[in-house]
């Protein structure tokens, strides 16, 4: 099955996010995507290993979505068949007292993978400009700023600039990133937060708190639009997958996350030909064993 959908969701120019699907609209059955996602897992192993043995590089893959968009099933079907001593998923959430002492980027720098691993951000330094920009009185907690004028335009602007630093300076010094927003539609996020209302095994998946930041979706929205243009560069660029359907926006962030992996033309190392010759010592005496 030749589908490759990497360069389909990949931000190009200016992204309007009301003129992006939510809705997978092409030939592709959930069927035949479910048995192409049994065989990249496959794929994405093997990379994986490659990559652990290499040594040289690393891969961050950064997600980000509106509740109930599905980011937490697509950890555990993209990445469940990967060596777990070469993957790590950090999953951010409220900063601690700790944390706000620092610049928003610090605890996202304690989190990067090592070379050789991959390291899943499960919401990301994206937050900076995605909630504390809905709620500007977030960013008070950092001390810095004593008043919400302080979060003008020009604040957002070097925030931005600040993230696009950032992500260059981890390209530049061996890091390949991949950043993948899950689109869904308010209507598919309702019936997901019923669901978990409903379906009592799904109780403890719903906050209360879902409700009213659902009810600022339109500005979440925005935020996103903004921030994705922003910031979709050609060494950290974004893409943005259709989400309403869980097992295509699987299908194709692992098609993309292999793609990513496969462009750091990765080795095996090479023995030198006194190793060899230590291999060779070594079969003959497991060989001679009585």
């Amino acid at each position: 099955m030749d589908i490759n959908f990497s360069d389909d969701f990949l931000v190009k120019g200016k992204f309007s996010i009301k003129k992006s699907s939510t809705a997978y609209k092409g030939k592709l059955t959930k069927e035949e995507g479910e048995k192409l996602l049994i065989l990249e897992k496959v794929k994405l192993r093997e990379l994986q290993e490659r990559l652990y043995s290499d040594g040289s590089q690393s891969l961050l893959v950064v997600l980000q979505a509106m509740d109930a968009a599905g980011k937490d099933s697509m950890i555990e079907h993209v990445f469940g068949g990967v060596n777990p001593q070469g993957c790590n998923v950090i999953s951010f959430k409220t900063p601690s007292s700790r944390e706000y002492s620092h610049d928003f980027l610090w605890r996202h720098y304690l989190a990067l993978p090592q070379k050789g691993m991959i390291g899943i951000f499960n919401r990301s330094h994206y937050e900076s400009v995605l909630v504390c920009k809905v709620h500007p009185e977030y960013n008070l907690n950092e001390k810095t700023w004593k008043s919400l004028k302080d979060f003008d335009e020009n604040f957002w602007n070097n925030r931005y600039e600040s993230i696009r630093n950032f992500e260059k300076h981890l390209t530049d010094n061996g890091t390949t990133i991949v950043k993948i927003f899950l689109h869904v539609s308010k209507d598919e996020q309702k019936k997901r937060l019923l669901d978990r209302i409903n379906e009592q095994e799904k109780n403890w998946k719903f906050s209360a708190a879902d409700l009213p930041e659902r009810a600022l979706f339109d500005k979440y929205m925005d935020c996103y639009e903004t921030a994705i243009n922003e910031t979709s560069k050609d060494s950290a660029p974004w893409f943005v997958l259709p989400a309403d359907d869980k097992w295509f926006a699987r299908v194709a962030a692992i098609q993309i996350i292999i793609d990513a992996l496969e462009k750091m033309k990765l080795k095996y190392p090479k023995l030198s030909e006194e190793d060899k010759e230590g291999l060779k010592e070594a079969k003959k005496q497991l060989e001679n064993e009585k």
